[in-house]
This record gives structure tokens, sequence and C-alpha cells, in this order.
């Protein structure tokens, strides 16, 4: 009765465990309609493509006289779904230093884990190799922007558009030197 009782136990846990597989990370996969990794990189690589190419842009880095350095600012979720916000920026990061027409500069948090590692090598580093004070690059521009949502709901069907408006703004004369905005809209049926 004993033996009986753990075979089938064994078989209880065997049949509830998951199945898992391995998937290419580029292979769009859309569960449950809400947003995920394939939007927040289609989006990305959409809007950092579409700010590069911009006249306004090209302009911009033609006066300055070089690749412009930009900082991905704030980029607002009031979207009614939980998006981590930390995953999408780094997104725009990639596309942004993947199009080479631009300088990447640190945000907040990673500068001032630069620079308290740069006050240590002051005291303890061999005096050749310390880095230097001084000698950050000051970005050209900030990106900065929203994501939102707008969702129509009857019966057992549901449409979701999200709206993602970024802004890139020359950081000594605030003005706005690009502005876009990108759409996913989604048909969800239950």
């Amino acid at each position: 009765m004993k033996i009986t009782s753990v075979l089938l136990l064994v078989v209880l846990l065997i049949g509830c465990s998951p199945t898992v597989s391995r998937i290419d990370p580029n292979q769009q996969i859309d569960l449950s309609g809400r947003w995920n990794d394939t939007d927040s990189r289609q989006v990305a690589d959409k809007m950092i493509a579409e700010l590069v190419s911009s006249t306004r842009y090209k302009e911009y880095a033609k006066e300055l006289g070089k690749r412009p350095a930009i900082i991905v600012g704030l980029i607002r979720n009031r979207t009614s779904e939980h998006i981590d916000a930390t995953t999408y920026i780094k997104k725009f990061e990639v596309a942004l230093f993947n199009s080479n027409l631009a300088d990447l500069v640190e945000s907040d948090t990673f500068r001032d884990k630069l620079r308290e590692e740069r006050a240590q090598q002051q005291d303890f580093a061999d005096p050749a190799t310390v880095a230097q004070w001084g000698k950050e690059t000051g970005a050209n521009l900030m990106l900065f922007g929203e994501m939102t949502s707008e969702t129509d709901v009857l019966n057992k069907q549901r449409v979701v558009n999200y709206i993602t408006t970024l802004f890139l703004t020359d950081m000594q004369t605030n003005k706005r030197i690009w502005y876009g905005q990108h759409e996913i809209k989604k048909y969800i049926r239950k």
C-alpha cells in the first residue's frame, strides 16, 4: 500500500511539473495581450531610428560639429499596466547606442557609482592609472517621454492602444530638437 501511495505521489508530481523550452528572444509571443518585451523592443528601435534620421536632429548635430551626447531621462508609465520603466529605458539606450549617431552619457544612478569609484581611486590606485576629475562628458541633449494607453472593451473583446511619446531637449536652451510618437494597437478576444 505504501509503495502504491509513493508511486501515485511521484506520478502526480511529475504530471504537475512545468514544461520549459528555450526560444529565440526575438520571437514574438503575446500570451495575454498586455505590453511585453516585443512591444518594448519594436517601439525603441523604431523611435530611435526615427529620431536619428530626423532633419532637425541632423541639423543639430551638424551645427554642434560632432555626435551629440545624449542622456536618457525619465520615461513615465501612465498606463494602467505595470511596465518596468527601467527595462523600457534600457531598450532605448541600446537602440540609441547602436545607432552610432550619438554618444550615450550615463544616467544619474550610474554616474554616482562612477564618481564613487573615481574618489576611491584617488587614495588606492596607482597615480599613473587614476581616473581624473573634471573629465566627464556633459550631455548636449536629454530624452524624455511618457507612455499612455487607451482601452475599449465590449463583451469579450478588448482593444488596447499603447502610445509612446518621446521628446529630445537641448540641455542648454531647453529647446525641443525632436518630438516623436509611436503607437501599438492590440485586439484581444477571450
